[in-house]
């Protein structure tokens, strides 16, 4: 089941998100956004998902190569470069960081449904 995240949120992770597609295997746009799907992080559409690999080309992230299709047009696939790579490492640590600072604080937020955590009890003024 892929959950309805904000899309901010998306937009947020989705350059660390697809370096790590990419550092899987060389794919293709369609292969990219359906590897996003099914791993639960949502669907991203070509006008969203192509500007990003073409802004990873233009920055050296990314190799492009033309491949002929089997049943169909070629199609251009995306391998990550050693400087993608390096920028892979880069952003997932900041990411699992920044991940790691956001569930604490929102966890320590009045109100959160932590069970372990007992809130102080204040004293009635009758």
């Amino acid at each position: 089941m892929v959950d309805d995240w904000p899309g901010e949120w998306l937009r947020g992770a989705l350059e660390v998100c697809v370096l790590r597609v990419l550092a899987d295997e060389p794919t293709y746009g369609y292969a990219i956004s359906a590897r996003l799907e099914e791993a639960g992080i949502g669907a991203v559409k070509g006008g969203t998902l192509y500007p990003l690999l073409t802004r990873f080309e233009r920055a050296g992230l990314v190799e492009v190569e033309w491949r002929t299709g089997e049943s169909g047009p070629a199609r251009k696939y995306y391998a990550l470069t050693g400087e993608g790579r390096t920028q892979l490492a880069t952003l997932a640590s900041r990411w699992a960081r920044f991940a790691d600072l956001t569930r604490g604080f929102v966890a320590d937020s009045p109100g959160s449904p932590d069970p372990s955590r007992s809130a102080p009890q204040r004293e009635s003024r009758s």
